[in-house]
């Protein structure tokens, strides 16, 4: 099969190649990784790649067939892109385009300096909607952090914190504790003395998003058994790896009630 005139889109990066042969079951090569497509799991002449390449790279469908790929930056053209091929032309529909926010950005700024207030306008609302579904999301993870809290759930609050050493944990009173083991751990010995479950009251919250980055502001009431509430101005972060949101930032500073 060959495409002719097609363009090809690679997480925000274009190409335009004259004519493109593949056969039904190819290999993507980039660096030193392989990628399976399976075409009869694609509708006609619709390819979609998870992987990000550069400018230089180069595109193996075969071992001993590779295009260098000279690309720019992708410039949408609306929620829809036409991909001809040699007998038909279809339309690639804008969901099955890895939207990125930072890209988007740039073509609402173009649009703008070009004047096309059309094109603005439909960039922003879909921005937007990009922003609430994150916003949701970072929503749903602050929950389920604050129900492991509250239930002493040692096995979730592993599993939503993010895996780096990077991450960072700042209890009430005490100094930040930095890497995923040791900030595990310390929520272990936070709850050694604890009678589960807590309760715990949120309030204030606010949740901002931006691409793979969100965090969340709030007040945090914590009474345990037999104790008095105490209170806490609360920042949590979260990144989004691989489509799925993890706290790697957590600081509660005591507030005077």
């Amino acid at each position: 099969m060959a495409l002719s005139g097609t363009a090809l889109s690679f997480n925000g990066l274009s190409s335009t190649l004259k004519e493109f042969n593949f056969l039904p079951s190819s290999y993507v090569k980039s660096f030193q990784k392989w990628h399976h497509v399976c075409l009869s799991t694609l509708n006609p002449n619709r390819l979609v790649f998870g992987k990000t390449f550069e400018r230089g790279d180069q595109l193996c469908l075969l071992p001993n067939q590779c295009l260098k790929l000279q690309m720019g930056r992708l410039k949408t053209r609306g929620a829809r892109h036409k991909v001809k091929s040699e007998d038909s032309e279809s339309m690639l529909s804008s969901e099955n385009i890895a939207l990125d926010e930072n890209t988007l950005q740039e073509e609402l700024q173009d649009a703008i300096a070009e004047e096309n207030y059309v094109k603005a306008a439909e960039i922003r609302d879909t921005l937007k909607n990009l922003q609430k579904d994150s916003k949701t999301a970072v929503f749903g993870a602050n929950i389920r952090f604050y129900d492991s809290f509250r239930n002493g759930d040692l096995a979730t609050m592993q599993s939503m914190w993010s895996k780096r050493d990077e991450v960072c944990c700042v209890h009430p009173g005490l100094k930040g504790i930095s890497g995923y083991d040791d900030v595990v751990e310390s929520w272990n010995f936070v709850w050694a003395n604890y009678e589960f479950p807590l309760e715990i009251k949120i309030e204030d919250i606010k949740v901002h998003a931006r691409g793979d980055m969100g965090y969340v502001t709030c007040m945090e009431f914590v009474k345990t058994k037999g104790g008095r509430w105490g209170g806490q101005f609360v920042t949590n972060v979260f990144e989004r790896i691989d489509g799925e949101w993890f706290i790697c930032n957590h600081h509660a500073s005591p507030v005077d009630l």
